[in-house]
């Protein structure tokens, strides 16, 4: 099975790499990006390519398209041998550090989304904001497989709920609240997951959006951050997913 973790930052991507043993990775280009190939373990079924493909959802979108059109064109060509590491991926997740909506997701805790959607996606009107979709064009929400998301779940003791993808990190009370009314399932924001479900839909290929709280979503008050727990409870999450992975059917959506 052969998953593509996307992060925004290479701390991020690195915090990932730091559940797998140092000596199995491997760096490798694809056009415009360097991937890192890392595995639970050596030889094993589950293969792990990560990228720091870049803050906000277009650097997302646009960088996990080219590792996943990448993979499938050495698929086409047959420039890879080994068939852990040859052909499309079977899963695409989101992962990083993120904003949790008290009180449901503290500082330090998990999120994965059973939902991930653009919340700035649309048009501000008289009457408030209204999404993109109710003007008729796209989509604001990708469903990660329910039975993935249950697996993932159990395995790491993530909460699930919605991620909400923004532009523009809340940084006020005000609009933290305007959030959880449009969207009350709301656990956590990140600026990414949008545009990486954008993509992984476009080749068909399931994703997730794996979260580690580092900030309330609020007033930005640097004191309250804890980035470095954020990170090594990441690190924790990836070390503890294999079993979860090797046993899901990529089929079963």
């Amino acid at each position: 099975m052969r998953v593509l973790v996307a992060t925004a930052v290479l701390v991020e991507r690195d915090a990932v790499a730091a559940a797998f043993a140092p000596s199995a990775a491997l760096e490798y280009a694809i056009p415009g990006a360097t991937l890192s190939r890392v595995a639970p373990v050596e030889g094993g079924p589950l293969v792990f390519d990560l990228l720091a493909a870049g803050v906000g959802p277009a650097a997302a979108a646009a960088a996990t398209a080219a590792a996943l059109t990448a993979a499938a064109l050495n698929e086409q060509t047959g420039e890879q041998t080994d068939d852990r590491t040859s052909g499309p991926y079977d899963l695409v997740v989101s992962a990083g550090i993120g904003g949790g909506f008290r009180p449901e997701a503290p500082v330090g805790s998990l999120v994965l989304a059973d939902e991930i959607t653009a919340a700035d996606l649309g048009a501000e009107t008289a009457d408030g904001f209204v999404p993109v979709t109710e003007l008729g064009f796209g989509a604001v929400t990708h469903r990660p497989p329910e039975s993935l998301v249950r697996a993932v779940a159990a395995v790491t003791g993530a909460r699930t709920g919605a991620v909400l993808t923004v532009n523009t990190v809340t940084g006020s009370a005000e609009r933290a609240a305007k959030l959880r009314r449009r969207h009350p399932r709301a656990l956590a924001e990140a600026m990414e997951g949008f545009g990486v479900a954008e993509a992984a839909t476009a080749h068909g290929v399931p994703v997730l959006e794996l979260r580690a709280v580092s900030n309330p979503v609020g007033p930005r008050d640097r004191a309250a951050w804890r980035i470095g727990d954020a990170l090594a409870a990441l690190t924790g999450a990836f070390g503890k997913l294999a079993p979860a992975l090797e046993s899901w059917n990529p089929h079963d959506r």
